[in-house]
């Protein structure tokens, strides 16, 4: 099979975002990243498992240009520092471990400073996926079918039947094909829609490849590690201590928060007038966006905050044809923008993978995400998942 990351920038922004970050205040932090497949009617096959860890291998061989750097010393928050850890950093496959005993016949996990193993995570899966679709299916049947419903909604945003006002791709992570993905974000890349604006990708090699904005902030691992690595650390106050590191790093820039790592309601608590003014938004990923748009929109009213100011991006389980009722459900009462992934980047006539990759341990100690709907999270002990709830709850309590 052809190689399928071929640019260490073939990843998501935030990774980026993140890992400045992590650079420049936690770079001895040590963190345990696990593959998990929710399908349960998916098997990969001895084959495919090489064929994965043959991939891997090759990524591992990938190295940064001199042009790749240039081009994200241009994105306005990135420093020199970090630039010049790119130019020496490089992937280990020694940090990877890859197993068949599992339900769905693979397990993959990564261990190793949180600076390496966060950047696994995203090519890791981009090639998990097109492993499976490329040795499961017929691939150009797929592809077909990829076309043709891309053809179709494109065609609802060109009428105006979808109107979802500003959105970016974010589907790198469980696409189709790496063929796949361009080529949907070349067919969004027009100007002729009535009521909705494409305006980037979160991938970074398509988005320096085809010259539209790299789009992303901070994943949930941010608030998991920040808050729950350090073992000194009430793990309520997650979002306190990311939120405050970020700020440290970033200042005004690059600023959209996530809310749901240890639900929305005891994120507000840390949201005070200070990081709510600082940041430009806050993105959702779980639960009802509707009551959580509402909720948000409360919040920013209660410190006396113009809602209108702020921008709600929703990034959790997107087509048109939601974000086309958020859209309108929310229109004049705050700014509303859309990270949309698999819909756009793996829809075909067979079902996507659904496929994670995430933080189970940090500096030796379990971390975990309490999300707002049950299923989200994954850790490997239900004890520290337990005494992570007690400690939100007495917190929310008292």
């Amino acid at each position: 099979m052809h190689k399928i990351i071929n640019s260490l920038l073939e990843t998501d922004l935030y990774k980026f975002s993140m890992g400045q970050a992590i650079y420049h205040h936690f770079p001895g932090y040590e963190t345990t990243w696990s593959f998990k497949c929710r399908n349960e009617d998916v098997h990969f096959t001895e084959e495919m498992v090489e064929e994965i860890k043959h991939q891997i291998k090759m990524y591992c061989e990938l190295r940064f240009s001199e042009e790749e750097l240039k081009y994200l010393s241009s994105i306005q928050w990135f420093k020199k520092s970090y630039i010049d850890f790119l130019r020496l950093w490089h992937p280990r496959y020694e940090d990877f471990t890859f197993g068949t005993n599992s339900p769905c016949g693979l397990t993959i996990e990564t261990n190793g400073t949180w600076l390496n193993t966060s950047m696994y995570e995203i090519p890791t899966l981009a090639i998990v996926n097109e492993v499976y679709f490329r040795m499961k299916y017929d691939y150009d049947k797929l592809m077909l079918s990829f076309k043709d419903r891309l053809d179709k909604k494109v065609e609802k945003l060109v009428s105006g039947e979808y109107n979802i006002g500003v959105f970016s791709e974010f589907g790198i992570r469980r696409r189709l094909s790496a063929e796949a993905q361009e080529l949907a974000i070349k067919e969004l890349m027009r100007d002729d829609y009535k009521g909705s604006k494409f305006v980037g990708t979160s991938n970074v090699y398509l988005a320096k490849k085809l010259n539209i904005k790299p789009v992303g902030t901070m994943a949930h691992e941010w608030i998991m590690c920040v808050g729950q690595g350090n073992h000194k650390h009430n793990p309520a106050y997650s979002n306190w201590y990311a939120l405050d590191a970020w700020v440290k790093e970033y200042g005004v820039l690059n600023g959209t928060a996530l809310t749901d790592t240890i639900t929305t309601d005891c994120f507000l608590r840390d949201f005070k007038l200070t990081y709510a003014t600082l940041f430009s938004g806050v993105r959702h990923d779980s639960g009802s966006p509707f009551e959580w748009g509402d909720k948000m929109i409360d919040h920013y009213n209660s410190l006396g905050i113009d809602p209108k100011t702020k921008t709600l991006l929703f990034s959790d389980s997107l087509n048109f044809e939601k974000a086309d009722e958020i859209n309108s459900y929310f229109k004049d009462k705050v700014k509303v923008a859309f990270g949309i992934g698999t819909y756009i980047a793996n829809d075909t006539d067979v079902d996507a993978l659904n496929i994670v990759m995430k933080t189970t341990a940090c500096n030796g100690m379990d971390v975990a995400k309490i999300s707002d709907v049950e299923g989200k999270g994954m850790c490997k002990n239900p004890d520290y998942v337990h005494y992570l709830r007690r400690t939100i709850a007495w917190r929310m309590e008292h």
